[in-house]
């Protein structure tokens, strides 16, 4: 148990408190369940972002943006309503991410399948090497990815804000292809990577505690914030390189 340092994670939907209630032996959560939730989320989430991106993308877009703010909002705060908040978060995620891969598609072919499978790889890359013990999640590893996604979501923010005023942070403009933009959409996919072994650390302290079972679906969630995070990042960071050619 105490492997798992303080319930930290630089996930925003993964708090110190949430897997502090309890539940019998028959309904507690499993790391297996979680695994199988999070495999129906991203089937849900593929298979929205298809339908979307195949359907021209930017006219469910922004609609399923909206509603997947929302959703993602009601998940956080009623957590027990996961089994059915998370399925459709899902959907109405992907659906976002079938509209921006349509758009990254229509100005560089191919880069979206590249993307989903840098994805993907990274995801089994990590999970094994955090199974095998390679990456262990020890207290300052955590404190330091904690720290850089807090410095990466103040930027965003920024950039938001400036976004009010007709400009924003150039490095983050997915036509930017400087060098120093460069480097860092590298470390932002670095730490967004990172994030996935706190997720795993997480997930398996969630079982252990023996969390409720809905706390699976939560768990599912978590990840999916994460991954749909380094998808993002990814696919800016191979649009940065396509437009130096």
């Amino acid at each position: 148990m105490n492997k798992h340092l303080s319930m930290r994670s630089g996930n925003p939907v993964l708090g110190s408190q949430t897997f502090q209630t309890q539940s019998s032996v028959s309904d507690q959560m499993t790391i297996s369940g979680a695994v199988n939730k999070t495999a129906i989320s991203l089937v849900l989430l593929v298979g929205a972002g298809y339908f979307t991106f195949n359907a021209g993308g930017m006219v469910f877009m922004f609609p399923a943006l909206i509603g997947a703010f929302i959703v993602s909002l009601i998940t956080i705060f009623k957590k027990e309503w996961s089994p059915i908040t998370v399925p459709i978060y899902a959907l109405l995620e992907g659906a976002v991410l079938g509209g921006i891969s349509f758009v990254f598609n229509t100005q560089y072919e191919g880069i979206v399948s590249t993307a989903i499978l840098l994805t993907l790889s990274i995801l089994v890359a990590l999970l094994m090497a955090y199974q095998s013990g390679w990456i262990k999640p020890t207290e300052n590893f955590k404190l330091g990815i904690f720290a850089a996604t807090g410095g990466i979501a103040l930027m965003y923010l920024v950039n938001f804000i400036m976004g009010f005023f007709g400009s924003g942070l150039g490095v983050l403009n997915p036509m930017n292809s400087s060098p120093m933009s460069i480097g860092i959409s590298v470390v932002i996919v670095i730490i967004a990577a990172l994030n996935l072994v706190l997720d795993f650390d997480f997930i398996e302290e969630g079982a252990e505690r023996g969390a409720p079972k809905y706390m699976e679906w939560y768990a599912a969630f978590g990840l999916l914030v994460t991954l749909v995070w380094l998808y993002l990042e990814i696919l800016r960071l191979l649009a940065k390189l396509n437009s130096r050619d």
